[in-house]
Order: C-alpha cells, then sequence, then structure tokens
C-alpha cells in the first residue's frame, strides 16, 4: 500500500461498521459453533455481520480462512482488521492482511496481549519501515505509545522534539537505548539526551556509551542484549 497519512486515513476512510441491532444480528452472536460455518458460508453476509462473528473468541481458523477468501469482505477495512487481530487467524492469512494495517492498528497490534510473536515482530518492522515517511506529530505520538523497538528507532532517528517524548516510553528498555547508542552515525544530541535524562542516566549500563557532548566514535561496543 501506499504511505498515508494514517490517522486522517482512520478517521476518513475507514470507520468501524455500524453494530447491527436486527434480530438475524443478534443471531450472530448467540448461535452454537457447529451453525457457524452455514454462516460463513452464507452468500448473503455482509461486512457488518463478518466483524460482528469475528468478535467472537470461539470462532475456528478453519472458518476464519474461509472467511478470508471472501473478496467482497476484504473491501472493507474492519474486516482485515478483526481477521488480524483474531486469536484463531492462520499465521498466513495474517500477515498477508497485516500490511493494510493503518499505522495505530499496527501499534495495537504490537502490544495485544497473546497475538504471535511473528506478527508482532512483522507490524513492528512495518512501523519502523514507515518512520522515513511519517509527519513530525505522528512520530511523536509513536514515541508516547509505541512498543519498545520502534521507541528504539525513534530515538536512533535523532529528532530533537521526538527526544524529549521517546526517552519516556514505558516501553523503552535498556537493550533498545544501547542499540540505538551503537548507531555508527549518531547524532551527538542522542546522547546527551540519554546522559541527562533521570531514569536511563541512573541505569549501569547506558551512562558509560552516552556520556554529554560525546560523539558515536567514544561510545564501546553494544552489547550481545542490545542486539536484540
Amino acid at each position: 500500500m501506499t504511505w498515508r497519512s494514517d490517522f486522517m486515513s482512520e478517521r476518513d476512510e475507514a470507520k468501524e461498521p455500524k453494530q447491527p441491532h436486527s434480530a438475524s444480528d443478534e443471531r450472530l452472536r448467540a448461535v452454537s459453533p457447529e451453525a457457524l460455518r452455514e454462516l460463513v458460508n452464507d452468500p448473503a453476509l455482509n461486512d457488518e455481520q463478518a466483524v460482528l462473528l469475528l468478535t467472537r473468541k470461539d470462532l475456528p481458523g478453519e472458518l476464519i480462512e474461509e472467511l478470508s477468501q471472501r473478496k467482497a469482505l476484504l473491501k472493507s477495512y474492519a474486516v482485515k482488521k478483526a481477521l488480524v487481530l483474531h486469536p484463531h487467524t492462520p499465521r498466513l492469512v495474517s500477515l498477508r492482511l497485516l500490511r493494510d494495517l493503518y499505522l495505530m492498528d499496527l501499534v495495537q497490534l504490537t502490544l495485544t496481549a497473546g497475538a504471535l510473536a511473528e506478527l508482532k515482530r512483522n507490524a513492528e518492522e512495518q512501523l519502523i519501515a514507515r518512520l522515513p515517511q511519517l509527519p513530525l506529530g505522528q512520530k511523536i505520538t509513536l514515541a508516547r505509545r509505541g512498543p519498545g523497538r520502534v521507541a528504539g528507532a525513534l530515538l536512533a532517528e535523532g529528532q530533537a522534539q521526538v527526544l524529549t517524548v521517546v526517552l519516556d516510553n514505558s516501553n523503552l528498555s535498556e537493550a533498545h537505548v544501547l542499540k540505538a547508542l551503537a548507531k555508527v552515525k549518531l547524532e551527538p544530541r542522542v546522547a546527551d539526551a540519554v546522559a541527562r535524562h533521570p531514569k536511563w542516566s541512573s541505569s549501569y549500563n547506558v551512562p558509560a556509551r552516552a556520556g554529554p557532548s560525546t560523539g558515536p566514535r567514544l561510545f564501546q561496543p553494544c552489547s550481545p542484549i542490545c542486539r536484540s
């Protein structure tokens, strides 16, 4: 997909379907597992009903795969998002649809407990790949709320407005900071910001690599922990 203003896209192009209230839609919530296949294979199934079905955590993976092959349903962003986030969605289906998720939905996935580790890592890699194209405001949002690997990549970029936020990110670990500090062409202000930060300046490993006003040539080699 082409990079776009994800926040605007989420508001203007990917509104969640309105919650249905008809008797047939209520039946979607109440059906027994044995009746799910009939619903999944119903040609009249629309995107609102598909999203409602995908809220069921007992939906088997084989039926989810069948839903993922319904091209008409996949025109709905809400259906694609629900497929990716469902815990029983087959791995290859999730990986295929992952590239279509908007920025903050990728963030949500990376922070979702129980999501496949491979899926989370792919989502993180997509977020990191998008960083160069993102406007400053979105980078600041990611710096505040994003997963640790993404926060570490933003730290390594060294944008002054982002540094003040990303170092307070609760998902940022010492390993992420050390990896950023090991970057060959590191802006000196990154080391300065780390060394002056109340949390990271008291870390056992970080100060040795982040003295104020030091350049990257003075950093010690990165320890094995920061390569994770």
